[in-house]
């Protein structure tokens, strides 16, 4: 009787070869650009109790109605996966005493989950990126952020084909007086409006500008726009982030049909997006969202974020050819293989990549070795070490070696 193998649960991946080392790419060089902009890295649980993304996300939207998976654990307590950083993020700072360290730069980076429809860079256990300023309600904090982003995808070497759209949602009587006008605009075509849309009226409206559905486009094309609506101050502040980005050399194109359904987003709205992914575009998006530690039963604190998916990054990055050991240990004899052993353990020690070929045929383990690739050779045979490659690397490599050869 055979048993049957398990399968991978649909939505997941397993990550191997050049594609992980493009994943482990897109991280390292996330992990440098946050250390030059002296952003401190954090580690988030992996789940949360479920309120934490209900009260900050909104019933309302997708995430929480649809995509979570939330669970009742032993003690009957529901908890959710994570869905996102930010909220988890946000609990943490009213919890945790962070609050001493405003204003506060944050990084993070690992799995989160939605039960979605899996496609094109799109999984249900999939990996993001995330950077956040929490405490600081200068502009100068979403320009420093727009400007980790810009700088992360240049060292990439993906931001040719990628624009960052920018528009401002306004402050909070900016955005109120817009959102009542689209409720009044909405209202007059109610009936026309897509089932999700007619339910959003009421309680997201911003949402249906989002709206992919044909029946909604129509109408949205000549929505009020929040230009209309702007406050002096809302003016002054998404000027001088504006002004920030041009400063930095960080190119931007105003899009006002950008928008964020949630209510406690404001001002900076931004995203980066591609025409090289089909029609999933965005490779990097976030916002100032000001509002949000109120809904976890904090003060007003302001702050602004972005994210960033490690799959679509990394399929934008491409597959980097895999770089070769710099040096490959032979052991052509058998009664060596101690030996070779601390060769190669000393090599590593100096900080060079090393493998040890010590299996197979020992006649045939130098042309495995060589067909390896590797940079340079120390074989060990009866009659001694013989090399081959670099000059200068065997010189380096051979210092490391000292008295094991």
């Amino acid at each position: 009787m055979s048993i049957k193998t398990p399968q991978a649960v649909r939505g997941t991946q397993d990550i191997f070869g050049a594609e992980a080392e493009a994943f482990a790419h897109v991280v390292g060089t996330f992990e440098r650009v946050r250390r030059l902009y002296r952003f401190r890295r954090i580690e988030m649980p992996v789940f949360e109790r479920t309120e934490v993304f209900s009260r900050s996300l909104g019933e309302t939207t997708d995430v929480v109605s649809k995509e979570m998976y939330s669970f009742n654990d032993r003690g009957d307590e529901s908890l959710t996966l994570r869905p996102e950083f930010t909220a988890g993020i946000g609990r943490a700072y009213l919890t945790d005493g962070w609050k001493q360290y405003v204003p506060l730069k944050v990084a993070t980076h690992g799995p989160l989950f939605r039960y979605e429809r899996p496609q094109k860079g799109r999984y249900r256990q999939f990996h993001q990126i995330d950077a956040e300023v929490i405490g600081a309600a200068e502009p100068q904090a979403d320009v420093e952020l727009l400007a980790m982003a810009d700088q992360l995808l240049k060292e990439l070497g993906i931001a040719g084909g990628v624009t960052l759209n920018l528009n401002t949602l306004g402050d909070g009587a900016s955005r109120d007086a817009w959102r009542a006008a689209l409720v009044e605009h909405f209202r007059g075509v109610r009936a026309d409006l897509s089932e999700d849309s007619q339910e959003r009226l009421e309680k997201n409206p911003l949402r249906i500008l989002d709206s992919k559905d044909e029946r909604d486009r129509r109408f949205v094309a000549d929505a009020p726009q929040i230009d209309q609506f702007l406050s002096a101050e809302a003016q002054d502040f998404f000027a001088a982030v504006t002004g920030g980005l041009d400063a930095a050399g960080v190119a931007w194109t105003r899009n006002a049909a950008l928008v964020r359904g949630l209510d406690y987003y404001r001002h900076t709205a931004f995203e980066f997006v591609t025409d090289r992914l089909g029609a999933q575009g965005t490779v990097l998006g976030g916002g100032r969202y000001d509002g949000l530690m109120e809904s976890l039963g904090g003060p007003q604190t302001p702050a602004v974020g972005w994210a960033a998916g490690i799959e679509r990054l990394a399929m934008l990055v491409g597959t980097p050819a895999e770089a070769p050991a710099q040096a490959a240990v032979v052991v052509e004899d058998d009664a060596l293989l101690a030996q070779g052993t601390a060769m190669v353990a000393a090599i590593r020690r100096a900080g060079f990549s090393a493998e040890l070929v010590a299996s197979g045929s020992p006649r045939k383990r130098f042309d495995k070795a060589v067909k390896g690739g590797a940079l340079t050779l120390f074989a060990l045979s009866g009659e001694g070490v013989r090399t081959k490659g670099d000059a200068d690397l065997l010189a380096q490599v051979g210092q490391a070696i000292g008295g094991t050869a």
